[in-house]
């Protein structure tokens, strides 16, 4: 028999992800009123905050990392990554946004910008590894030519120390000092090359899982919209009959 229940909006905690903004809706079912469309669509909805949770922690750990990332670069006038660094911390808020209200069009455009973060982290790491004909000695891609800075790490590593060389040589400018660098534990581009890493590594798990929200608010929706969502069909009450039996009436002159 088919059956038409009215099931009342949960809005607790474990069924946010359902559409905040409808009070009911209706299921579908043979027999059971809770039957498996709305074992399907609990099912979704463990997985969509499952996913939007893992989510907003990987956006709330690449912040963090790339806020660490920034001081740093600031340190050094390094103002290509500047650039590019802020611009990857208001994408990483929208995508935050996104997942938390259920934007998909953000999610995608967080997901399609960590595919072009990941291709500049590549270069980094190519850049101070000096792959190809690219140096790490040059001014231009760094600091747009605008300084002689290097990476803040180059003097300030682990164990460096820092000799300044007397009297400085003759082709060195008179406002930068000639220094001598020793004893460090771990080379500067190598700690450039370990951030590059780890934002690749972070922006990777990020975009699986933006994916994954994208796919899961999709999916939901359409199962939302099948049932009787989004006031595609109007739900009408059950009609009362009468079960009383009409007998004809014949009237007497």
């Amino acid at each position: 028999m088919l059956v038409a229940q009215s099931v009342p909006f949960q809005t607790d905690s474990s069924h946010r992800c359902l559409w905040d903004q409808k009070a009911n809706w209706t299921i579908w079912s043979y027999g059971d009123p809770r039957g498996t469309l709305n074992a399907r669509v609990e099912l979704l909805t463990m997985g969509c905050c499952s996913g939007r949770c893992t989510l907003v922690f990987i956006c709330g750990i690449q912040l963090v990392c790339i806020l660490e990332r920034q001081i740093f670069d600031f340190l050094g006038y390094q103002w290509a990554p500047i650039l590019i660094n802020f611009v990857h911390i208001i994408t990483v808020i929208l995508g935050l946004f996104g997942t938390a209200q259920f934007r998909p069009r953000y999610v995608t455009g967080y997901a399609v910008w960590l595919v072009l973060w990941v291709a500049w982290n590549v270069f980094v790491i190519c850049f101070y590894l000096e792959v190809g004909d690219l140096s790490k000695d040059t001014d231009l891609i760094m600091t747009f030519n605008m300084s002689m800075h290097r990476s803040w790490w180059m003097e300030n590593g682990p164990g460096c120390m820092v000799t300044p060389v007397t009297p400085a040589p003759d082709w060195a400018p008179e406002d930068h000092r000639y220094i001598s660098i020793s004893g460090c534990l771990l080379e500067y581009q190598y700690v450039e090359v370990a951030h590059s890493t780890l934002q690749i590594i972070l922006a990777l798990a990020g975009f699986i899982y933006a994916c994954y929200v994208v796919k899961l608010i999709t999916e939901e929706e359409d199962s939302f919209d099948f049932i009787g969502g989004f006031d595609s069909y109007g739900y009408q009450g059950p009609q009362k009959t009468s079960h009383l039996q009409l007998q004809p009436m014949y009237m007497s002159k």
